[in-house]
């Protein structure tokens, strides 16, 4: 295997990936080896026939797409280390040359990490915000409490009201037809959530258990599927159960179910501290926000669309992750939504460029101050891994590996980075 790297534009490379005949070939036999079992000659017993002869009936070329795609991921991973680039995105590959006695020859378009110039970094003008909490501010943070020890009851002597969580059966109709995907069984929705599209869970307001609804909606013009987008429906609604949250009266003895202290008062004031050390973290934060910014504004970098795509898709990811452990799948939310996977994309795009930017002018100061990370510095991050999940040192070790360990140190001097920015900030 061999490459050749060609700068492009913008932090893009091109990478031309050369397999040698002699690989090619074995790729060839081994494409011959997994197919020849389906494959029918008459005169010879099926797995029996020779691959000349297959090669003959068919073409050489009955072979390449089998042995093209079993060359490149291990040829590209090769290429990749050897070509002493950076990369940040997924390759868009390329066939150039596929023929049976000859070289495979394929490229790889990837995007490179872009160089950093750094602008100002130190005394960097910030404002603090002022930290305060209001008695109403308080009396809010007793409210949500109050709400998160509410008792849910069942309802039986009246209709679905906003608020309540009703359990349904639905399957929804466009022009009569039953389309896929609009169909849910003992399904659980707050009424007011506004997760399901359109007026949907208001028309369910008024109707008790037993009653079959007729929910008309119409779907939004930019709904995810392209056949449903714009058109009226009607969803045939069973309402199955109402569920209410009942809210326990605010007094002492709440106080004590909730907390440690005796009278409503004493909580009350624990409260308030609580709020004014979220909002001290809070306001550091947003002046590290601010800070970071404005050394983005202050630097220069080129950043590929490429690796803002791969960073948006990550974002996606961990997005889709959240919602399956809510019981959500990805295909539902955006369903409910009426998003798709570009409109998702474009959501997250500035957020992913934000990250992207901050990171990349970090790793600079990082290496403009030569801070260096300490393995104790690193022990010590996977000790409380280990505390936290419960698990020993050395398993935590081999589950994160030398990669894992190794973007633990990066990540490490990057809050240094960050820590050095705010050292040296000017308080407004």
């Amino acid at each position: 295997m061999s490459v050749q790297v060609e700068k492009l534009e913008k932090n893009m490379a091109k990478l031309t990936i050369e397999v040698s005949a002699e690989e090619f070939e074995k790729a060839l036999q081994a494409a011959y080896l997994k197919q020849r079992g389906s494959i029918s000659v008459q005169g010879f017993r099926k797995g029996k026939v020779p691959r000349q002869m297959i090669e003959k009936m068919y073409g050489p070329a009955i072979f390449y797409e089998e042995a093209v795609n079993s060359c490149i991921p291990g040829a590209y991973a090769d290429a990749a280390a050897e070509c002493g680039l950076e990369i940040v995105s997924q390759p868009e590959i390329d066939v150039v040359q596929v023929e049976k006695g000859k070289s495979f020859i394929f490229t790889a378009e990837v995007a490179v990490k872009p160089e950093v110039t750094l602008g100002d970094y130190k005394g960097i003008e910030v404002v603090k915000a002022e930290v305060e909490v209001s008695d109403e501010e308080v009396a809010a943070e007793l409210e949500k409490v109050r709400k998160q020890n509410a008792r849910t009851i069942t309802v039986e002597d009246r209709a679905v009201e906003s608020g309540d969580t009703v359990t349904i059966d639905f399957e929804g109709f466009v022009d009569g037809v039953a389309f896929e995907g609009g169909k849910g069984t003992d399904y659980p929705l707050t009424i007011g959530s506004h997760s399901f599209i359109d007026t949907f869970e208001d028309q369910l307001i008024g109707h008790n258990i037993g009653d079959d609804v007729k929910v008309n909606v119409t779907f939004p013009e930019q709904y995810q599927a392209a056949d449903l987008a714009g058109k009226p429906a009607v969803f045939e609604v069973k309402v199955k159960a109402i569920k209410a949250e009942e809210l326990p009266e605010v007094d002492d003895d709440f106080a004590q179910d909730v907390s440690e202290f005796d009278t409503l008062e004493e909580y009350k004031a624990d409260l308030a501290k609580g709020l004014a050390e979220k909002k001290e973290k809070d306001a550091k934060n947003a002046m590290e926000d601010e800070a970071i910014e404005k050394v983005i504004a202050n630097a220069q970098m080129d950043i590929p669309e490429k690796m803002i795509e791969a960073q948006q898709q990550r974002m996606i990811e961990d997005f889709a992750a959240n919602l399956q452990q809510q019981g959500l799948s990805m295909e539902q939310y955006m369903q409910f939504t009426g998003l798709n996977q570009a409109m998702l994309m474009e959501q997250v795009k500035p957020q992913a460029e934000k990250r992207i930017q901050s990171r990349l002018v970090l790793e600079a100061i990082a290496k403009a101050e030569a801070i260096e990370v300490a393995d104790a510095e690193v022990d010590a991050e996977l000790e409380k891994m280990a505390s936290m999940y419960k698990m020993e040192l050395e398993t935590v070790k081999g589950y994160m590996g030398e990669e894992g360990i190794a973007q633990m140190k990066e990540d490490i001097a990057v809050q240094k980075a960050v820590e050095v920015v705010m050292a040296n900030v000017v308080v407004k």
